[in-house]
């Protein structure tokens, strides 16, 4: 199945940190996720005439990557409560070295949470690559992530 994550606004990457920069934006754009990759990105117009069948989930607020959790993982009483943390935050990847305790590691790949060995660079948005999406609100929280196409989070 796929679907259109749209947003009145896409960014197609991220700086540092959870900080959005200056980068390739997009109005009234729309990410297409077709399994846990992404299919195509444009303006939602474009896509959903394209793509018909498409379920969309519209979205207030800034659409784009997800981010790399680059601190300790936040506490929880569980792993997978600690997981489950990061993903509220809009991180779909955190460094290996927040991730060293077994159970904590365990939990992140049953979630497919990306474990990087190096700091990657700023995340981004491209066809064909695993579909890490978060939208984040005016207040900077995050509204909305999505893990290698399935969400995950939403903020209600």
């Amino acid at each position: 199945m796929r679907t259109l994550h749209a947003a009145p606004v896409v960014r197609y990457t991220l700086g540092e940190g959870a900080v959005l920069h200056d980068g390739a934006v997009l109005h009234d754009g729309a990410v297409l996720v077709d399994g846990g990759r992404v299919a195509a990105i444009g303006p939602l117009d474009e896509l959903r005439a394209a793509h018909p069948q498409a379920r969309v989930r519209q979205w207030p607020g800034t659409l784009g990557p997800a981010l790399v959790h680059d601190g300790p993982v936040p506490d929880a009483p569980t792993p997978r409560e600690r997981i489950h943390a990061l993903l509220r935050l809009g991180a779909t990847a955190v460094l290996a070295e927040h991730v060293t305790d077994p159970g904590l590691r365990a939990a992140a790949e049953r979630n497919e949470v990306a474990v990087h060995d190096d700091r990657p660079g700023p995340p981004a948005l491209t066809e064909a690559g695993r579909a890490d999406l978060a939208v984040f609100g005016a207040d900077g929280a995050c509204l909305a992530t999505v893990l290698a196409g399935r969400l995950v989070h939403r903020r209600r």
